[in-house]
């Protein structure tokens, strides 16, 4: 089994020391750690060094950030593959158009909208985990997510930062 953290929408410029012991603390036991934009700063996957990182750009990163991370991604993992995308423009139909951008993919993870879900429509599992550093809307928490890949099965579930 491979066990993935997940976060997205931290827009922090550098590392803090709570939020590096958010990151301890949420993503204990993970084997690799996505990131779904909106990082700001490229700095912020350090944080995870020892884990295999996959990230994308946000529409908030800084230059440096958009120059070094693509828009989008698709990795393999345990033979399932996961379309990574921060996503962009309205909310209301987000998951239809990244269907779209990112056909076929067993799994997609997004972020952009703050608003953890994690659900299957047709053959295909979103997982957006929300804003980890719960800069959401109206001071909503910190929320991440955590998909577990076994041989024959992909499950996420979506968790709020304890404090």
């Amino acid at each position: 089994m491979i066990k993935v953290g997940i976060l997205s929408d931290t827009h922090i410029a550098k590392i803090t020391e709570q939020f590096r012991k958010n990151c301890v603390s949420a993503f204990a036991g993970c084997d690799a750690i996505i990131h779904a934009g909106d990082l700001t700063d490229i700095s912020i996957l350090s944080t995870f060094a020892g884990k295999d990182v996959y990230g994308v750009c946000g529409n908030m990163c800084n230059p440096a950030t958009r120059q070094l991370l693509p828009e989008t991604k698709i990795i393999c993992l345990n033979g399932y593959s996961i379309g990574i995308c921060h996503g962009t423009g309205p909310r209301h139909n987000i998951e239809e158009r990244l269907l779209r951008l990112l056909p076929g993919t067993d799994c997609i993870v997004y972020g952009h909208t703050h608003i953890p879900t994690c659900h299957k429509t047709g053959d295909t599992l979103f997982i957006n985990p929300g804003s980890f550093q719960g800069t959401g809307n109206y001071g909503a928490p910190g929320t991440y997510g955590v998909l577990h890949i076994n041989k024959d099965s992909l499950k996420g579930s979506i968790h709020e930062l304890v404090r």
